[in-house]
């Protein structure tokens, strides 16, 4: 229960937010998934090096990442059709049942012996596959429960629970992997989704709306397309994302090989980048008084000049350094990439376009850390990881180029009679 003192200490939106019963039942058991999921940032690229036989360690952690990411690209896409139909309750339910059973088979298979990297491999992707609908579902779990000026609330609620388990999801695994084996770490995710299934089922909820039939993943790629500006924001943001996956699985080789460590400095890092990330969302009403675009794309910048400290392999320090800034960085990142959409999109096709968005950039970090399992066992981790940040950095004046030529394009088609505008372009 929230003792009266408390409440009177939070802002008022998050008092009365707090004070629905419905939200204080389920909030906390969002917040255990979430940890559960911060914990295998470390243990699944972990698990892998050690099923991994000598020399092919970090492919199979590429692809193993890349398995527990993308197929839920690729469900939002091919099962929209069925899945778009169903309630928010439902979809969260069913996806969170979904990765119970099959992440708990995998400390099942370990104590059985029967772990293999295809087994392992395969259940992480079946896992998978509901994901996106079920974070979906999250998201519009409370639409019919809270009124419309409570949604601010429930969301920056919902996206501080997200960096807070970044910071001690991390460091949770970090420490337990040296006193038992990373699948059961992974065992302990599954726990915490049964737990949300369970909660959310019996929880009783105001019936949600159901999606129209048309508003697919499809429908939102052609409005994107229609629109140059959001479409090169969705393009710059991809490419973005797919720089950042070869370092989730090169940072733990790195960590491992480079600096001869275990997990537990693994989860150090990780536990720096989002102590960043953390500070760096708290400042966004800083960065919202800076023009958007020179903001994002500062972002992709200084994101990749603080990955190139891991060059230095003598010590952790500076490359530590560089993580936490990258974090530091990359918080307020979401947050304008959102605002940019909310003000472009039209205002009917909003959730239809967001829903294409995510479906698309699922596909991009999966990719980037296949890639940079298939770089590893040609390199080495500090050379992949300084690519990474070289890959951010050339970023930037690529999007500036096409955000001239875009701009240049729509002075040309405008009509004489048209007021002037500010040119509106990719990202």
């Amino acid at each position: 229960m929230f003792s009266a003192a408390p409440g009177r200490l939070m802002p008022g939106p998050y008092r009365s937010l707090f004070a629905n019963r419905t939200f204080r039942q389920l909030m906390p058991v969002f917040a255990l998934s979430d940890l559960g999921d911060g914990m295998t940032v470390v243990a699944i690229a972990w698990l892998a090096i050690t099923l991994g036989p000598d020399g092919s360690q970090g492919a199979l952690a590429g692809i193993a990442v890349a398995s527990y990411i993308l197929p839920g690209g690729l469900g939002a896409l091919i099962l929209g059709r069925w899945m778009r139909r169903l309630p928010a309750r439902r979809l969260l339910v069913t996806d969170s049942a979904l990765r119970a059973v099959l992440l708990g088979a995998v400390p099942l298979a370990h104590m059985a012996g029967l772990l293999t990297p295809a087994v392992y491999v395969g259940l992480l992707g079946a896992s998978s596959l509901l994901h996106a609908w079920g974070k979906a579902g999250k998201h519009a779990l409370f639409a019919p429960l809270l009124p419309d000026d409570q949604r601010l609330a429930v969301n920056s609620v919902l996206s501080t629970s997200l960096w807070s388990a970044t910071i001690a999801g991390p460091a949770l695994a970090g420490l337990l992997a040296g006193v038992v084996s990373p699948a059961w770490i992974i065992g302990l995710d599954a726990a915490t989704f049964a737990v949300l299934a369970l909660q959310t089922g019996r929880t009783t909820l105001p019936q949600s709306p159901v999606p129209p039939v048309n508003g697919g993943a499809q429908r939102g790629l052609r409005i994107l397309r229609r629109q140059p500006e959001l479409f090169g924001l969705l393009l710059v943001t991809w490419v973005f994302n797919l720089a950042f996956g070869p370092v989730e699985v090169a940072l733990p080789l790195f960590v491992s090989a480079n600096l001869d460590a275990g997990a537990g400095l693994l989860g150090a890092y990780w536990a720096a980048f989002g102590v960043g990330a953390v500070i760096g969302a708290l400042a966004l009403g800083a960065a919202r008084r800076l023009p958007l675009w020179p903001a994002m794309l500062g972002i992709i910048a200084s994101h990749g000049i603080a990955m190139l400290p891991f060059a230095l392999t003598d010590t952790a320090l500076p490359s530590l350094i560089g993580f936490a800034f990258a974090g530091l960085v990359y918080g307020p990142y979401s947050a304008l990439s959102l605002t940019l959409i909310q003000d472009r999109a039209p205002a009917d096709s909003l959730t239809t376009v967001l829903a294409a968005r995510s479906a698309v950039l699922l596909t991009a970090s999966p990719l980037g850390a296949a890639a940079g399992g298939f770089l590893l066992d040609r390199t080495s981790a500090p050379a992949v990881l300084v690519s990474s940040g070289a890959l951010m950095i050339l970023t930037v004046p690529t999007s500036i180029v096409v955000l001239k030529l875009c701009g240049s394009r729509r002075r040309r088609h405008r009509p004489s009679h048209a007021p002037a505008e500010r040119a509106r372009c990719t990202d």
